[in-house]
């Protein structure tokens, strides 16, 4: 009766999981070069995907930021129309008008010239190596305008208070290119029709009003007494943030006091739902980024254990032959596999977080750092790692003792 019993004990495990993940770490410091090389592709994957999460919020919040600041302080002011037709007038100080209210950042006033069809020109029309000639819009701006549409010079400068009387230009990128002008500093002259303009500076960009990156402008003093000019056509402000709504109420009361009808004003409205489609587009882009890398790393790390289990053919024989039941093989396995997942994970995730400190630094934006992705991602590691071990433990536990031997090791 006795022996029974005996039997059954001796028929239990005693590979505790202590022993098992004692075995594990043993196996993995056997080849620590293969271990590392392993572990590389889970260090790459979870590196990505930590690193493209980070910034693709960073990025996201930078652009829905930029996108809130531009939009939300664009306001501009144009005359009345009724029925297609212009009634109203804005004042030529309309400048000097808005920027005395409170959240007004700068104020300038832009209108179309009527050149009567006049070409513009980079040579005399007398010239004998006469060039080109462009049919180019002239706009006469007030000198906030620049401010106010937020140009960026290229070349040069613009025109002051100091220039109002004077016949001086500032050429739009596409008018200086078709113009032939890419420097100011000997003052080269254009010709609009016989009126001669100096060129005093070439914008490299506008974040507003994009018309103006082909157009020759002026200051509108001299507009008004060269040509003629009304009336302004319209006015650009450019606000503080969340001043957009005030200004556009006060607007017309700066502007036309007896009559507020008179002008027309566009207020910018709340684009919560584009800015939610925005940052979520780019998450889901930089998610299936990072998703993408981190599946290249499961399969290096399967592929590698595979192959280690095909080497360790002999050492799976004798285990088993000594007692080691099918249990214990596909355990250890799956331990090694789950460890190299886990240490890829943190050092991965400690990668991917100094990828988003630098790509910050380098681009001049402010980190965002989601901490529950990098006290995740050595999970995800270990997940992956182990979801990687599966099939090459189970290989591994169905190798019979008796071929295992056979083969040698």
């Amino acid at each position: 009766m006795s022996d029974a019993p005996t039997g059954r004990r001796s028929s239990r495990s005693r590979f505790a999981v202590r022993d098992l993940i004692g075995e594990s770490i043993a196996g993995l410091l056997s080849r620590p070069g293969r271990a590392a090389l392993t572990a590389a592709g889970t260090v790459l994957g979870v590196a990505a995907l930590v690193a493209t999460v980070g910034l693709a919020r960073t990025a996201g919040n930078q652009i829905v930021t930029r996108f809130d600041e531009l939009s939300a302080t664009d306001v501009t002011v144009e005359r009345a129309q009724v029925n297609g037709r212009v009634v109203g007038s804005l004042p030529w100080d309309s400048e000097r008008r808005l920027t005395r209210l409170n959240g007004v950042r700068a104020a300038g006033t832009i209108t179309e010239v009527d050149r009567g069809g006049a070409l513009t020109r980079s040579v005399p029309i007398n010239d004998p190596a006469e060039g080109d000639e462009f049919d180019l819009s002239v706009y006469a701006l007030s000198p906030g305008a620049f401010d106010a549409v937020r140009a960026k010079v290229a070349e040069g400068k613009v025109f002051d208070r100091s220039h109002d009387d004077l016949p001086v230009a500032v050429l739009g990128p596409g008018a200086a290119d078709d113009l032939r002008i890419t420097r100011v500093a000997q003052q080269p002259a254009i010709f609009i029709g016989d009126q001669t303009f100096v060129v005093i500076g070439v914008l490299d960009d506008v974040d507003r009003r994009s018309e103006l990156l082909t157009t020759v402008m002026i200051p509108e003093a001299f507009a008004r007494a060269q040509y003629g000019t009304p009336s302004p056509g319209s006015v650009q402000i450019d606000t503080k943030v969340g001043a957009a709504e005030l200004i556009g109420r006060q607007a017309p009361l700066a502007l036309a006091a007896n009559n507020p009808d008179l002008v027309k004003v566009s207020v910018p409205g709340q684009p919560k739902a584009v800015k939610a489609k925005v940052e979520g587009d780019i998450n889901a882009l930089f998610l299936l980024l990072g998703g993408v890398s981190l599946l290249v790393g499961a399969l290096g790390i399967a592929n590698v254990t595979l192959v280690s289990v095909l080497e360790r053919v002999g050492e799976i024989g004798l285990r088993r032959a000594v007692g080691a039941a099918r249990r214990h093989i596909a355990g250890q396995f799956l331990v090694e596999s789950t460890l190299l997942g886990f240490l890829g994970g943190v050092v991965g995730a400690s990668v991917g977080m100094v990828v988003i400190v630098a790509v910050s630094l380098a681009k001049d934006w402010v980190p965002v750092l989601d901490l529950g992705i990098p006290l995740l991602a050595p999970l995800a590691g270990a997940v992956v790692g182990l979801a990687s071990g599966v099939y090459p433990s189970l290989r591994a536990a169905s190798i019979e003792p008796v071929e295992a031997l056979r083969g040698g090791v």
